[in-house]
């Protein structure tokens, strides 16, 4: 059977039970999957302050797109993964993943994520949060990550420009950084909302 030359790109999940599965990345505006690159240091730093063990961690995909992270969580061992996705056709491939990993674990929310937060109450131990960087959203979205954390909780973000600095400083005074990393033109981190990080 031909393969379009148009193919979509993709990325893969790198470890746990679903290691090298493909997922698939839809053409929409605005979708930057995180690097692969990034994604890997990021689950190094979970997987030592968490001493490898994911059981009964909730986990929070905020403009889930591809589901990389989100996936990543679920597949080394996560209790729960929600994502959340305002795009259809993203939504669409998260769905035809999930189901073709039979990723009990995985729930998918339609909505925007401003609006989805302010109506939420449960915890979560770990939030992603990866919004298009030219929204600018994180200063109003990292007070709302707050108060959905449950004790000890982390939120991992992304940006392209750095988290220190005079622009930065006002609305990153309540957060305690536990990583900070730069690849290329990515800024990521993890970030506490209090002293106590992730145990």
């Amino acid at each position: 059977m031909s393969r379009r030359s148009n193919a979509p790109r993709q990325v893969c999940i790198i470890a746990g039970q679903w290691k090298r599965t493909p997922l698939p990345v839809p053409d929409v505006e605005g979708l930057r999957p995180t690097p692969d690159r990034v994604r890997e240091t990021v689950f190094n730093w979970l997987e030592h302050l968490q001493h490898r063990s994911w059981r009964g961690r909730h986990c929070l995909d905020l403009f889930a797109g591809t589901g990389a992270l989100g996936f990543e969580a679920a597949s080394r061992g996560a209790e729960s993964v929600v994502m959340v996705e305002s795009d259809s056709h993203a939504i669409q491939r998260l769905e035809v993943t999930r189901d073709k990993l039979s990723a009990s674990n995985v729930r998918i929310q339609r909505g925007d994520a401003v609006q989805w937060l302010t109506h939420q109450s449960q915890k979560f131990h770990l939030i992603f949060l990866d919004p298009p960087y030219a929204e600018k959203r994180l200063p109003t979205l990292l007070p709302r990550c707050r108060d959905l954390l449950a004790p000890g909780g982390l939120v991992y973000a992304e940006a392209d420009q750095p988290f220190t600095g005079p622009e930065m400083d006002q609305w990153m005074d309540a957060w305690k950084v536990v990583r900070l990393d730069k690849a290329g033109v990515v800024h990521f981190g993890l970030f506490a909302s209090d002293e106590t990080g992730w145990n």
